[in-house]
């Protein structure tokens, strides 16, 4: 077992590094992240799936998006929100928005739906054609 004097200089040099880690850690924080700039993303997807238009910081914010595309009768998958707070654009086609607890709202071109945070939800495609949207979701803490 190492004497008093020695755990005294372990102990030093213990805390010298945990300290030297906390600083350099805050200076990191600390640090001015990339500024996001102004882009153009072209939504030239076709088929089924999901097209990210902003993938969140450094490229934004706090914002994420993407393009979806569905096929008469699929859907995204059930997911929640989160922290997140969310708004759909419909640009084209008709489907609805399922949630946890049974209700639902229609979705159809030129519509906007709100999902606010902490809500589990599925977006399906109910029409006879492709459904098309945008969605932006933001944090919301």
């Amino acid at each position: 077992m190492p004497t008093r004097p020695r755990r005294i200089r372990i102990f030093a040099v213990i805390l010298a590094a945990v300290s030297c880690g906390a600083i350099a850690a805050a200076q990191i924080q600390g640090q001015t992240q990339p500024k996001p700039h102004a882009k153009v993303v072209a939504l030239d997807k076709d088929d089924n799936g999901i097209l990210p238009i902003l993938t969140g910081p450094p490229e934004t914010v706090t914002m994420k998006s993407g393009y979806v595309v569905l096929d008469p009768g699929h859907s995204v998958g059930k997911h929640s929100t989160e922290h997140h707070e969310e708004i759909l654009i419909v640009l084209e086609g008709q489907g609805e928005m399922l949630f946890h607890d049974g209700s639902r709202l229609e979705l159809r071109a030129r519509t906007a739906l709100y999902c606010p945070p902490e809500t589990e939800h599925d977006v399906r495609n109910t029409g006879t054609s492709t459904l098309r949207y945008v969605y932006v979701v933001a944090n919301a803490q």
